[in-house]
């Protein structure tokens, strides 16, 4: 049996979301959730709670990218675990790739992986059942209909060419 599987105990190199200014609307929009609901209760008028419901969902959803702590995506002797997820076997992995996408003004910098096997054999750990509280919460991935999991870089801790080449370093190793 592997060793641990548990979505918060994978081992090796992990990357977690970072703490940047960049979160300060998460902030900003739980704030105006409780002040719009606070308008609500002393005026006593209901045209605020739709206010207070929509800043409140924008929070909640992004409440992930506030858990700076808790590894997201990494890589162990075992494959590529990614938070909601699971863990992809190497063996599973037809190719890692680093793709800069053209976002209006900015660009955004996503690890493409392409697996060779279907999911129900590419996962070692199966990590996309998740508590209730969490089902409409952020995915740090999604996959296409090609079977290529997409992990969008730019919120995480380091640098995308250090997570892309580190992961990189360790599908080759362990591959081989």
């Amino acid at each position: 049996m592997i060793a641990p599987l548990e979505e918060g105990h994978v081992g090796g190199y992990s990357v977690a979301y970072g703490r940047e200014d960049i979160y300060f609307p998460v902030y900003v929009t739980a704030a105006l959730a409780a002040i719009f609901l606070a308008a609500a209760w002393i005026t006593g008028a209901l045209y605020w709670l739709p206010l207070a419901a929509a800043a409140a969902g924008f929070t909640y959803y992004n409440i992930p990218l506030l858990e700076t702590g808790r590894p997201t995506v990494g890589a162990n002797q075992y494959g590529i675990f990614i938070q909601a997820f699971g863990l992809i076997r190497w063996r599973a992995i037809a190719r890692i790739d680093l793709v800069e996408i053209a976002e209006r003004a900015m660009t955004i910098h996503e690890l493409q992986i392409a697996l060779d096997a279907p999911i129900g054999s590419a996962l070692v750990a199966d990590w996309r059942k998740r508590p209730a509280y969490r089902v409409l919460m952020r995915l740090p991935w999604r996959m296409d209909h090609r079977g290529v999991v997409r992990v969008d870089l730019e919120p995480f801790d380091r640098a995308p060419d250090e997570i892309h080449r580190t992961v990189l370093r360790m599908w080759r190793y362990y591959r081989s």
